[in-house]
């Protein structure tokens, strides 16, 4: 399992933004500064108010809208699933295409920023390609 912890400056507006883009609220995870959002069997994203984020060390929080210390990606069924991700992130409130999107044939992908500045990109690949390597490595 993953748990990914992200700093959120308001609470309401960041599970609303993640039930947008297909997250379930887990109530038994969640109060009035955490909250956690089941993305799949195996991908929780722990929704943390600053006061909590504290309660975990003195790490300070970066502010993500003005630099970035990881891409959180995840991968898609088809290019229509990467494009609509994208589509209802930007009418939930967030940014869209912050890195460069991405069309190589037989890979697909592009990103948003959440409310606060989180980047997730998401990706198709090709299966075949995925087992065999994408075409210009085949060669080599």
């Amino acid at each position: 399992m993953l748990f990914v912890n992200l700093p959120v400056t308001d609470l309401q507006r960041s599970v609303a933004f993640y039930e947008a883009v297909g997250g379930v609220k887990n109530p038994m995870f969640s109060d009035d500064t955490a909250a956690c959002m089941v993305l799949s069997d195996t991908i929780y994203v722990m929704l943390l108010t600053h006061a909590k984020w504290a309660t975990f060390g003195d790490i300070p929080i970066i502010d993500a809208h003005k630099g970035a210390q990881v891409f959180l990606c995840l991968t898609r069924e088809d290019k229509n699933d990467v494009d609509s991700i994208v589509e209802k992130a930007t009418k939930a409130g967030g940014s869209p295409d912050p890195t460069p999107a991405q069309d190589f044939g037989f890979m697909y992908g592009r990103s948003y920023r959440d409310p606060d500045g989180h980047i997730w990109e998401n990706v198709w690949m090709d299966p075949q390609a995925a087992a065999d390597g994408p075409p210009d490595m085949q060669a080599a």
